[in-house]
């Protein structure tokens, strides 16, 4: 699928330059910081274990209907080379060009995603709302690592609350970058979910995520993650989940864990 991506360029800029520019003529503003934990291990249908270990920092600005988010992850992959370990669904997509019969262990900075969401629609009295998002994954990762390409996608996320259950639906696209080493497909993706509030600081949910195949010996992305979030003070959270994968283009299983601190 050839891909034109100058345009998708020239509009993120745009866009970035935008919610930049608007962000200093809002008082309504919140700044987050995050950091996380995530492990996952499969086989990603090849014959032995991989094992990856992602530690993101965030740092998340809201302000009015706008939140821009940039995180920066830290990887250390354990296996013999044939699994991308970067990339914006957590680049378990296909194979690396640097595989080898002896398992070995890699280890770097990831590839950086720059986020921007806009709230089209957002109603208090029901808790609903629609919320658009443009996604930048900078190939900053070597290339035992990452795909050393940019990704490029957007999404839309529409929410609504049903009591103190909130079901949720997410479809995306996704533009990624592509090499005569590893050539790739535009994909579609999408999620459905549901959380519940169990207290005023306690909430708790279920997500399962859906992507499309993106390299010619890949496979689909099916995975389904149960998570929870507890209030540790007034502005610290804490989050956990638990992942199960279903594909070949999935991890077998995965945890994470997750500490962010509100500055307002």
């Amino acid at each position: 699928m050839k891909r034109q991506t100058g345009w998708i360029e020239s509009l993120a800029v745009a866009v970035l330059i935008f919610v930049a520019g608007g962000a200093y003529a809002d008082e309504d503003r919140n700044f987050t910081l995050i950091a996380g934990y995530d492990s996952s291990s499969g086989k990603y249908g090849t014959d032995s274990t991989n094992d990856i270990v992602s530690i993101p920092v965030s740092a998340l600005y809201e302000t009015g209907n706008w939140a821009l988010k940039l995180t920066v992850p830290y990887l250390q992959v354990t296996g013999d080379g044939d699994v991308i370990a970067s990339g914006g669904h957590g680049g378990r997509r296909g194979s690396t060009t640097t595989t080898t019969t002896v398992r070995t262990t890699r280890s770097g900075m990831g590839d950086i995603v720059t986020m921007a969401t806009y709230s089209l629609y957002s109603a208090d009295e029901s808790d609903s709302g629609v919320e658009l998002t443009g996604r930048i994954k900078f190939g900053t990762a070597s290339k035992v690592l990452g795909t050393g390409e940019n990704d490029y996608a957007a999404q839309l996320f529409a929410y609504h609350a049903l009591g103190d259950f909130s079901p949720g639906l997410m479809a995306g696209y996704e533009v990624l970058g592509s090499s005569a080493e590893l050539p790739m497909n535009n994909v579609y993706y999408g999620s459905a979910g549901g959380d519940y509030k169990f207290s005023e600081k306690t909430r708790g949910g279920a997500e399962y995520k859906y992507a499309q195949q993106a390299t010619a010996t890949g496979a689909e992305l099916r995975e389904l993650t149960l998570y929870a979030s507890h209030q540790v003070s007034n502005d610290v959270y804490l989050r956990g989940y638990l992942l199960k994968g279903y594909t070949d283009a999935s991890p077998d299983s995965g945890f994470g864990l997750s500490i962010s601190s509100v500055f307002k």
